[in-house]
């Protein structure tokens, strides 16, 4: 049974083009909307955030380091998942929403505490839901690093901003030719109500 569900979350061969992901991961499709419909983020916008932080894997930590070898020594932070999003801001997301069973290896979890994460910038510091440049920089520095604007003096972090946006352009391209199939795809949805 375990084997099977590692298969299930398997990574996408290709994460180039959202379409494939989604006909890979249809249910993706699914949670990326309803975070969608409930936070305000762009679904492109979403996708291009979890292609930077894990490339779609669920179980990504940062490296871990070693003394002499082989006596391992703490990781460099807490971050974990889909999403890369470390103990103090998923125990604050947790507060806020609930859900003892949410796991930051649940790609369904992941897209919620981001489209959260990105609602909370938009009040708090008045960012746009439709600027993936700038909510990368809050999602990485933090609200606080965002607005004491530490990242004006780091350009690779700056550079990878610019990539993230530059992603969620291209995914909402290709989603524009192919999010037909997915609104509508099962047995009991019929249009004109898919969403």
């Amino acid at each position: 049974m375990s084997l099977l569900s590692g298969c299930a979350n398997a990574p996408p061969v290709s994460t180039a083009n959202l379409c494939i992901i989604f006909e890979k991961q249809p249910e993706w499709y699914d949670y990326a909307k309803e975070s969608e419909e409930k936070w305000g983020t762009p679904i492109p916008v979403f996708m291009a955030f979890i292609r930077q932080e894990s490339n779609f894997r669920g179980d990504v930590r940062p490296p871990r380091r070693w003394f002499l070898g082989f006596i391992p020594l703490p990781r460099s932070s807490s971050a974990y998942g889909y999403g890369q999003i470390q103990d103090p801001a998923w125990e604050d997301y947790l507060s806020a929403n609930g859900g003892w069973f949410k796991s930051r290896a649940d790609m369904e979890d992941v897209l919620d505490f981001i489209g959260w994460y990105n609602h909370i910038s938009a009040r708090r510091l008045g960012i746009s839901e439709r600027n993936p440049e700038h909510l990368y920089l809050a999602y990485h520095e933090g609200h606080r690093g965002y607005q004491r604007g530490a990242w004006r003096r780091k350009p690779r972090l700056r550079r990878v901003a610019k990539r993230v946006a530059q992603q969620a352009r291209k995914y909402g391209s290709q989603l524009g030719h192919c999010e037909d199939r997915f609104k509508c795809r099962k047995f009991y949805q019929f249009w004109p109500f898919c969403r």
